[in-house]
């Protein structure tokens, strides 16, 4: 094999549509690159989503791939999923985290594995194992199992485990911890100053558990640990003190390592996103993902080809990784097993799964306080909630808050709506006085307005009106503690159909929910 496409096995892609680029495919045939990363923007149908990565594997098969392509995606539901259509809903790690019951997390993983797999997708990039104990976290949040890193580390390992039964690749994210930063890595560089024995006492508990449970890779953070590397502003992806010395030597994990995107701001916005690519493998990552522009793709490449041929880094090293990476493969997919066929399973978003996971919704809601009065039929309803805002560049944009409203009209005939946008919340303050008159019960939805003060500010006004308000927290749990004084606060985690559906049945009193607060804001 010749050295570039050694060197392109350990690139992961991004292209746009839901059909195969033209860019991805000379990626393919020139370079041998290891594997296509997809994102919501590649999502149709699942009949397309097959179509796509059986061209994607016809295309790697037809260009003399030895083993087949790594097809990945950031499934880890709740607020960050990327199937759609006609595929199950299914809780994300807070929500499962909610219910207190590991197993919980396992049966998400296996249906969350076998819904993947069965449309060509063998590389999922999660479970997220950071240990969320920062409240104004503006990129992990609900993505966590909570704020205990042995709960954190107990329910990803569950995850994993039943991703793989269903032999699907997995990913813990992000090594060695992006739970307690206040700036999103997409933007910015975080940096975590906390020392090496904190360190080993929460945020490497997660890793630790789930590598003795036989991780298949990590994905690195964007995250600059001072007491990890001398080099000021280093990010973990291109520390050797991190990679080699720390996750290679001391907790002795030996499977695949890969970098979170290059083109965040963390890393393109400093060193760049080519000379990172050369500085992630340097420090001992087995693949460069590079998830968007075609051109930083071929150029990463070819600047990691010069390296190797400048004895910057050695050809050995390249060999070691392909190595990893086509272990891992290999343990859970072949030629033999990837069919040329459009007919999607019929469990594919079929009803036995979705009332399978209905029922962890159940339990994983969470009523944190509850003063008893349940809306009646005969009351007038005005519900209210604010315009998506996206707190996390990795959200899918195809998620709307508006689902609430088709769920509740389901539930309850005498209901108005108003959608608030964020920009408008000083505004409408102002004079929600005069219009709740009209109703009796009011329910607001809040997005993390813990990080929001004008959105906190509205819903103590509607407080302050004397009516009845029930506040449903459909993302950060740590609103909760911003409304004592509602008539009762509901936290989903997520703003999901299935989620949305069942706090709705709980508000007019037609189910019970079971959750438990896996934070501590009181």
């Amino acid at each position: 094999m010749s050295l570039k496409k050694k060197v392109g096995r350990l690139l992961i892609a991004g292209f746009k549509g839901i059909t195969m680029s033209d860019e991805i495919k000379y990626l393919i045939h020139e370079y041998h690159i290891g594997g296509v990363i997809l994102f919501g923007r590649n999502i149709g149908t699942p009949t397309e989503i097959l179509h796509l990565t059986q061209s994607l594997q016809h295309e790697a098969k037809a260009a003399g791939y030895s083993s087949p392509l790594l097809i990945c995606v950031d499934q880890e539901n709740g607020v960050v999923r990327r199937l759609g259509e006609g595929t199950t809903i299914i809780p994300g790690a807070m929500l499962l985290g909610a219910t207190d019951n590991p197993q919980h997390a396992y049966s998400a993983g296996v249906i969350t594995g076998k819904e993947l797999k069965a449309l060509g997708i063998n590389w999922n990039l999660a479970p997220v194992v950071d240990v969320n104990n920062n409240p104004k976290n503006p990129v992990i949040g609900v993505r966590s199992f909570g704020e205990d890193p042995n709960k954190v580390a107990e329910f990803a390992k569950q995850s994993m485990l039943g991703m793989q039964r269903e032999k699907v690749m997995t990913t813990l994210k992000h090594f060695p911890g992006h739970g307690d930063t206040s700036v999103d890595s997409h933007l910015d560089l975080p940096i975590i100053k906390h020392d090496l024995q904190r360190l080993h006492e929460v945020e490497l508990v997660p890793f630790k558990e789930c590598i003795a449970a036989g991780a298949d890779a990590i994905m690195t953070a964007h995250v600059y640990f001072p007491a990890l590397e001398t080099e000021e502003n280093t990010p973990a992806t291109l520390s050797r003190s991190v990679i080699t010395n720390l996750l290679r030597k001391e907790l002795k994990f030996d499977g695949v390592i890969t970098t979170d995107c290059m083109e965040m701001d963390a890393i393109a916005k400093g060193i760049g996103t080519v000379n990172g690519a050369v500085k992630a493998i340097q420090a001992g990552v087995d693949l460069v993902m590079v998830s968007h522009i075609h051109s930083l793709q071929e150029q990463s490449i070819l600047k990691i080809v010069e390296a190797v041929e400048n004895g910057e880094i050695s050809e050995k090293q390249i060999d070691e990784s392909i190595c990893r990476i086509e272990n891992m493969i290999n343990n859970f997919t072949n030629w033999s097993e990837i069919e040329e066929t459009n007919l999607v399973p019929a469990f594919i978003g079929s009803k036995e799964h979705k009332d399978e996971m209905r029922e962890i919704y159940l339990d994983g809601v969470t009523v944190v306080h509850d003063n008893g009065k349940t809306i009646q039929k005969d009351e007038k309803v005005l519900l209210i909630y604010p315009t998506n805002q996206y707190a996390m560049m990795v959200e899918d944009k195809r998620y709307s808050t508006i689902e609430m409203a088709e769920q509740f009209k389901k539930v309850h005939s005498l209901v108005d709506v108003m959608e608030i946008n964020p920009s408008s919340y000083a505004e409408v303050t102002s004079t929600i006085a005069n219009v709740v008159q009209a109703y009796d019960h009011i329910v607001a939805l809040t997005l993390s307005a813990v990080q929001q003060p004008v959105q906190e500010q509205f819903v103590h006004e509607l407080i302050k009106t004397g009516k009845l308000v029930d506040v449903v927290a459909i993302r950060s749990p740590y609103d909760a503690s911003l409304f004592t004084m509602a008539n009762r606060i509901i936290c989903t985690y997520e703003f999901t159909k299935t989620a949305f559906e069942v706090v709705s049945q709980y508000l007019v009193g037609k189910v019970r929910v079971n959750g438990k607060f896996p934070v501590t804001t009181f």
